[in-house]
């Protein structure tokens, strides 16, 4: 590959999850490519297509509680949420469509960039274990990953010494979480800085009426959400006169379902809503970039991020479980954000970005 023209735009390819029917997947792809790109420099997906990945993503987008199938109405709004999922993918700046399986067919980059999302996780039910995400046959004078993460994959179980080897070949690594930190410095001995999701590092605009004073709702995203959860939800908004609206999903203890959302819808919703509760670790970034008073209940699939992400931010109060008090619980949903994690969250900006300075210069 040639060298980079002096004075000319770094051109960067960003290799993540950007296909996938998510809130979160699209809109960290797209904070930071917009991010990299208002700094100057040249950046675009690298935009990597698989039918059997594509399978995988539609049935789940269409029936995401399986193996509870959605109802007719539900799977028609699933289908009309994942059209418009489509159509926003495709406004984003991409690169020339590839195989996934075939990473050489890319064009060549002055620098890749590997994240964010879990592009590490080799239990991923249908991206794990594609050796792309890990480097291998990829066209760039310099590989640096942003905000990877290994999501579900434990950092007790290791990384055999075939990925490891991989990981090798980065200029530059940083993660998204403690359990990804505890897997890189095991696997290569390297400690990668921790830095924030691009959701929060390039947080897209806010509505100008996004005020909690504006709203008479509380957001809820996510889906399997326990019992004992949706009683004390439920029992929060009766008793503060909110309605309940269901982003993405359909919950059936909400009172209004906006399944067929798209990423755009979302980001107003959640903006706009008075607080959030969720199960989902995008739900909880969205909160904080909205400073909204909210709550999570994490699955065991999501345990690492939401733990690892309210541990570095100091809002671990923000983790709810069974024994939480009721009374707690209902605090915690109109409770302000304490003013110690928009520091923190400014400090991990600042620190982020000295990462970017560092690893694209």
């Amino acid at each position: 590959m040639p060298a980079p023209v002096p004075g000319a735009a770094t051109r960067i390819g960003v290799l993540t999850f950007h296909r996938c029917i998510n809130y979160g997947s699209y809109w960290q792809a797209r904070c930071l490519v917009e991010g990299l790109r208002a700094r100057g420099h040249d950046a675009a997906l690298l935009d990597h297509e698989s039918a059997a990945v594509n399978r995988a993503e539609w049935r789940c987008a269409l029936a995401p509680a399986l193996p509870v199938r959605s109802s007719p109405a539900d799977r028609a709004a699933y289908l009309a949420k994942t059209r418009k999922f489509l159509a926003a993918i495709a406004g984003l700046p991409h690169s020339p469509r590839f195989d996934l399986d075939r990473p050489a067919k890319a064009d060549a980059y002055d620098i890749v960039i590997v994240g964010s999302d879990e592009v590490w996780n080799l239990c991923h039910p249908w991206y794990g274990g594609a050796p792309i995400f890990y480097g291998e046959g990829l066209k760039a004078e310099r590989l640096v990953s942003y905000a990877a993460s290994f999501g579900n994959q434990d950092r007790a179980d290791g990384l055999e010494r075939h990925w490891a080897d991989k990981l090798d070949n980065f200029a530059h690594i940083s993660v998204r979480d403690d359990n990804s930190h505890k897997l890189v410095h095991g696997a290569t001995g390297r400690d990668a800085p921790i830095v924030l999701d691009p959701c929060l590092l390039f947080p897209p605009a806010r509505p100008s009426h996004a005020g909690a004073g504006h709203s008479s709702y509380m957001a809820v995203y996510g889906h399997g959400f326990p019992g004992w959860f949706r009683q004390a939800v439920r029992r929060s908004a009766d008793r503060r006169g909110q309605r309940i609206v269901s982003i993405g999903y359909h919950n059936d203890w909400a009172d209004e379902q906006r399944i067929a959302a798209g990423p755009q819808e979302f980001a107003e919703l959640m903006a706009r809503a008075a607080a959030v509760a969720t199960n989902f670790f995008h739900g909880c970034i969205f909160a904080l970039i909205n400073a909204k008073p909210f709550i999570c209940a994490p699955s065991a699939y999501r345990i690492n991020k939401v733990r690892d992400l309210t541990n570095l931010l100091g809002a671990t109060s923000r983790l709810v479980s069974e024994d939480t008090q009721p009374s707690e619980l209902d605090d915690l949903l109109s409770a302000p954000q304490d003013d110690a994690v928009g520091n923190r969250i400014a400090e991990l900006r600042a620190r982020s970005q000295r990462y970017l300075d560092h690893a694209l210069c």
